[in-house]
């Protein structure tokens, strides 16, 4: 297990010390290796910037490896909650494994701003937070897209695993509300290096457009997979392809793929008005100063909101309790719930005791693949 460990005081010595206990420790898993690592190192990339005190109160950041797998996860989380007595979890970013730490989170009473827009089952999610938009969301902007452009059968796609069964499950219900037939639903594994039996049964169905739920570069191969069997029709992606690791392995291939994404994937495009745009462009600049022109991607700018967030929640939460306290933990949860509408990069969240997605149905914005950059759909 791969970790990395910085703490924000000038000797290791000073860090044990009693005076520390009111440092912020936040403990973060994220799939740094497996098959979920393509998702997890940029996130990683942005806690890098992240500043070294909220509120005064000094930041002691602890970073784990979850290796893309639930169970080093949960181990993760647990100790995170055992030893490391974290005030605040974030993670992972592989949806299977946020959902694992949401069930640790619970049972340690400790926040978890999640990195995946998990479904847990119910009374599993009261310390979860979920940092992107929710599928529900996500995949009303993309229906109403394929409304937009007179779809009437779609085929799907997607993970095997808990990330694409939500998808499934809404594309199902969207679609069938606004009178669009699922003809074909096809599905594989994170770490599986070839769909072509799958791509053929798509493309035999030969629907009006083709959702493909996977993640990262790993996005690129099933859409690849169909056009070499001679689909034409529209390919749609979620926004876990939401980086240029897409156009990186797909090329010329997936030029005119439409996506749906957060609005800091396309911070210059949007309008003066819209309310993330400064926080879009303030996390667009600084991580591509850091990392590059062009790295920017929806994984990172949730790891910008997760700071963000805590700016605006911590300070709150100072005032009923110390760091390192239960008493702290749940005045945190308390002021996440009450914080009212907050712009981040990634939109507007409302989070609410009874609602801890937060985002409203107009938050995703729909993207084109267009001479191998993102511009927004028309």
């Amino acid at each position: 297990m791969k970790q990395l460990r910085w703490f924000t005081l000038g000797a290791l010595a000073l860090s044990i010390c009693a005076a520390a206990r009111a440092d912020i420790t936040i403990g973060v898993t994220l799939p740094l290796t497996g098959p979920a690592a393509g998702l997890g190192i940029p996130c990683k990339n942005e806690i890098a910037l992240w500043p070294t005190s909220i509120a005064g109160e000094k930041l002691n950041v602890i970073v784990l490896d979850d290796a893309s797998d639930a169970t080093q996860g949960a181990k993760n989380a647990r100790r995170f909650i055992t030893e490391d007595k974290v005030d605040v979890i974030v993670g992972s970013v592989a949806t299977p494994v946020a959902i694992a730490v949401a069930d640790v989170a619970a049972e340690g009473q400790t926040v978890q701003l999640a990195l995946s827009p998990i479904d847990v089952a119910e009374g599993h999610g009261q310390w979860s937070f979920r940092l992107p938009q929710s599928i529900g969301v996500m995949g009303y902007a993309i229906v109403e897209n394929m409304k937009k452009a007179g779809v009437k059968t779609v085929g799907f796609i997607g993970y095997t695993d808990a990330y694409g069964e939500s998808w499934l499950r809404e594309l199902t219900r969207l679609a069938a509300a606004a009178n669009i037939k699922l003809v074909a639903s096809e599905r594989f594994a994170r770490a599986d290096t070839s769909v072509t039996a799958q791509a053929l049964k798509i493309s035999l169905a030969n629907p009006d457009a083709v959702l493909v739920v996977a993640s990262g570069s790993g996005a690129a191969m099933p859409e690849t997979a169909i056009l070499e069997r001679g689909y034409k029709g529209l390919i749609y992606q979620t926004h876990s392809a939401a980086s240029h690791d897409l156009v990186r392995v797909g090329g010329k291939e997936v030029e005119g793929t439409l996506l749906v994404a957060g609005p800091a994937v396309v911070a210059e495009q949007l309008s003066a008005t819209h309310p993330s745009k400064k926080l879009a462009m303030n996390y667009v600049e600084q991580y591509e100063k850091a990392y590059g022109a062009g790295s920017r991607n929806q994984f990172a700018a949730h790891a910008y909101d997760t700071m963000v967030l805590l700016q605006a929640a911590v300070p709150i939460a100072l005032k009923k309790a110390k760091p390192g306290t239960a008493e702290f933990r749940l005045a945190l949860k308390d002021a996440i719930e009450h914080l009212g509408a907050l712009a981040i990069s990634q939109g507007v969240v409302t989070y609410t005791p009874s609602d801890h997605y937060g985002f409203p149905l107009d938050t995703g914005v729909m993207v084109k693949v267009v001479d191998g950059e993102f511009k927004l759909a028309p």
